[in-house]
């Protein structure tokens, strides 16, 4: 990084935070504010809250010369998604307690409250530390939480992979004590500050950190989109180690041509001992060399496009205990999730629930919150997350599998859905998110409803195709790296990209700028009449895109950025 250019505000902050604390516990005795100083609502994140404020009510609010509807949004850290029955239950408990009713499953595995209320958020904070979760480090400029393959169907493998996803998220947190002082009332040590930063150092990181473990052929937690990747190699059964892959991210800026998503490259293997020597250079290196006065460009896609992946490569090489080895090959075969029952040869069964857009809530006819509860009070098997926002109900003992099929159809839950429903994301977008531009969460359900009559006319309607929708260019439902992916550029306006791979190892690239809801299903309709009837046995839809010329093939972000800059011109 060029030492002469200024640092970014928030490199203030955190220089000035005494190791995270600011003076949130100050902000949080506020009484006449539902809000917290604008320097408290930069730390809170590593403490895994953001600040909101309900953006449907703003208008009004304001016309009224009364302050924002301000409440917050808190996210636990639950590494490789899985949570126990009764961890399960104490999440519902402080979600219909503190926060709006509903839990949110995320991308990352793991659980965002909404709509919590200032006084709410030690409450809730100290139920989720009484059941033995927390929400640290699932934001800000840190290693957030360490997403894994969910795959209880090859029980040792996944239980392998799911101890690495704790082993790194326990590894790279952060030091700082000031999560359970503030939040929980543990006392500051006599003597003041007394912590070090080995690793994240006194300034944190530059910017978010994002690590993904997969485990061939499922990449249901997009690999090759995330800052750090390890790609499980398995031979004979066992894991003998892992492809590791560096610099993928999804965020970009419209109009900015300088900001890219980009799919991450692979830089070598490594042995199981050593992923967590690998993690820490890579992160190291990031935290030594990432921009920390361009916040646009801090990412680690840009450290390396920056200095080139051989320097970066070099870079991290010095500070490993043993070198990495040359990478193994790894094939994937789908992103998505396989809903439904699957048994084990000894009678135990998983369910996965499909969970639109990771919403938990009741509905007319589909009581998810209350069904899960229920399923849940039994205290068997796990509630797995999984990356795509649905939830594995897993190792179910035979003899309560017909009592939890009952539960699922007493509620409504055991319904099927579209090969497109099935695999779609969105992000939750307006009305809380202060950086959409779009609907996302609210919006896609519709639309999809909207293109599952075209693909019905095409005899397309079970076929599994991607779909992912953002409500802003900041990719949090990952929608570069699905076959249609729909970014929010303003109210009911969209960008439309086309062409990434069902299996995840392709970016899209942009097919239509600025369409709505009726310009995305005339655009859609006739790509699905033609993928119809012309596409090859097997064919997936993002690849007969590509293959017949309707976009083209986008592999990393230079390419995309590339691309992009040159439509922008055209």
């Amino acid at each position: 990084m060029d030492i002469d250019r200024p640092l970014s505000a928030n490199e203030r902050i955190k220089e000035n935070s005494r190791f995270l604390r600011g003076t949130i516990s100050e902000s949080l005795g506020r009484s006449e504010t539902g809000a917290i100083s604008d320097d408290d609502t930069q730390l809170t994140k590593f403490h895994g809250i953001y600040q909101q404020d309900d953006r449907d009510l703003r208008a009004e609010r304001g016309k009224q010369r009364m302050e924002k509807a301000f409440s917050f949004m808190a996210r636990m850290r639950v590494p490789g998604g899985i949570l126990t029955p009764a961890q399960w239950l104490a999440a519902e408990t402080v979600g219909r307690e503190r926060a709006n009713g509903t839990l949110r499953l995320t991308t990352r595995q793991t659980i965002q409250f909404h709509g919590i209320l200032k006084g709410n958020l030690r409450p809730l904070m100290r139920g989720l530390h009484d059941a033995m979760l927390d929400t640290i480090a699932a934001c800000g400029d840190v290693n957030r939480n360490v997403i894994a393959t969910v795959d209880p169907w090859r029980r040792d493998l996944h239980a392998e992979i799911a101890t690495l996803a704790r082993d790194l998220s326990s590894h790279l947190l952060p030091r700082s004590k000031a999560w359970h002082e503030i939040w929980i009332g543990d006392e500051l040590v006599s003597g003041g500050e007394i912590e070090d930063e080995p690793i994240l150092g006194r300034t944190y990181l530059p910017r978010k950190f994002k690590i993904a473990i997969a485990l061939p052929p499922h990449n249901d937690v997009d690999v090759l989109a995330h800052d750090l990747g390890f790609i499980a190699i398995v031979e004979d059964g066992r894991i003998v180690g892992y492809t590791v892959t560096v610099g993928g991210g999804m965020g970009m800026t419209h109009g900015e041509t300088d900001t890219y998503p980009r799919a991450a490259s692979v830089i070598g293997f490594c042995r199981p001992q050593d992923v967590l020597n690998v993690a820490e250079s890579v992160v190291t290196v990031q935290r030594d060399y990432g921009d920390r006065s361009d916040r646009k460009h801090a990412r680690l896609k840009y450290t390396i496009d920056r200095m080139g992946l051989d320097r970066f490569t070099g870079l991290v090489a010095e500070r490993l205990s043993v070198p990495l080895e040359p990478a193994r090959d790894y094939a994937f075969a789908a992103m998505g999730d396989r809903l439904g029952w699957a048994e084990e040869a000894d009678g135990t069964a998983h369910y996965t629930l499909f969970v639109e857009n990771g919403r938990v809530h009741d509905l007319p006819g589909r009581r998810l919150l209350s069904g899960l509860h229920a399923i849940a009070a039994l205290d068997v098997g796990r509630f797995i997350i999984t990356a795509n926002q649905n939830l594995v109900l897993a190792d179910i003992p035979a003899d309560r599998r017909a009592t939890i099929a009952g539960l699922l159809a007493e509620h409504g839950l055991d319904d099927d859905v579209s090969g497109l429903r099935r695999n779609a994301m969105a992000c939750v977008a307006l009305p809380t998110c202060g950086l959409a531009l779009a609907e996302s969460e609210r919006y896609l359900p519709g639309l999809i409803t909207r293109l599952e009559h075209e693909l019905e006319r095409f005899g397309l309607r079970e076929d599994d195709i991607s779909i992912r929708m953002t409500g802003c260019p900041n990719g949090c439902a990952r929608p570069f790296m699905s076959e249609i992916g729909l970014v929010g550029r303003t109210p009911g306006v969209y960008n439309l990209y086309l062409g990434g791979a069902y299996d995840g190892r392709r970016l899209s690239k942009l097919h239509r700028k600025d369409v709505d809801g009726d310009a995305i299903v005339a655009a859609l309709s006739p790509l699905f009449a033609a993928y119809a009837r012309e596409r090859t046995e097997g064919e997936r839809f993002g690849d007969y895109v590509i293959r017949v010329g309707i976009v083209h093939e986008t592999k990393a972000g230079l390419d995309f950025h590339e691309n992009i800059a040159a439509e922008a011109g055209g």
